[in-house]
């Protein structure tokens, strides 16, 4: 049988996010299987059509804008009802995590508790720094967007059943070092920290100091 070929929208509402190249990618890898792709940065802007993929959208979008597409979808860090909220992927890394699992679920009016309809792993092995982490969970997210799409309509998919732990947003002060502890104790914080948004820093005889982190080239 024939695949519909599909309308859908991207809608990111930060287009300094660090996903968007990752977006353009995906709708470039979109139009290449024949569908008809658009980008909004606002939630009133989004027109009708079939799919609405939520990428990097920080508030919540109304239950009328959610209706003019069939199915309206987000993707997230964690094992969603766990690690709801921010920066799960980057919280998780601080928790020590060499494991994370990307789900796939309809947008719905509570945060990120619509029906599940796909998962992914991603593993790492404890050396990425924040743009290697990035691109790992970015190549699940085309990964299970793309998989969606090409397996258009979904299932009724899996019910969210309970709440789970919600990650709060990171804040500078997240980024503060522990000058007690050795480099091998905060290697994670190291890690995650963006060298431009947010750098690693600490505080040292009353002065803060940024500290930024990079691998050697032969290294990446």
């Amino acid at each position: 049988m024939k695949k519909k070929k599909l309308l859908i929208t991207i809608l990111m509402d930060n287009p300094h996010s660090w996903f968007a190249p990752f977006a353009d990618r995906l709708a470039e890898q979109l139009r290449e299987r024949g569908h008809t792709v658009g980008r909004v940065a606002h939630p009133e802007e989004l027109p009708k059509g079939d799919c609405a993929f939520f990428l990097s959208v920080e508030g919540i979008v109304p239950a009328p804008l959610l209706s003019r597409h069939a199915h309206n979808i987000v993707i997230h860090a964690s094992a969603v009802p766990k690690g709801k909220g921010w920066s799960p992927l980057t919280w998780q890394i601080l928790e020590g995590k060499s494991e994370i699992v990307v789900s796939l679920f309809e947008a719905a009016e509570h945060v990120d508790s619509g029906n599940v309809y796909d998962r992914e792993i991603v593993q790492f092995d404890g050396s990425e720094l924040v743009d290697e982490l990035r691109k790992k969970e970015a190549d699940a997210v085309l990964s299970l967007a793309l998989r969606f799409v090409d397996n258009y309509p979904p299932s009724i998919g899996e019910k969210q059943a309970a709440e789970g732990p919600f990650y709060p947003r990171r804040k500078p002060e997240d980024s503060e070092l522990d000058t007690n502890k050795t480099i091998a104790q905060v290697f994670n914080q190291l890690r995650v920290a963006d060298n431009e948004r947010y750098p690693a820093l600490f505080t040292h005889r009353g002065c803060k100091y940024i500290l930024k982190i990079y691998k050697e080239k032969d290294q990446i």
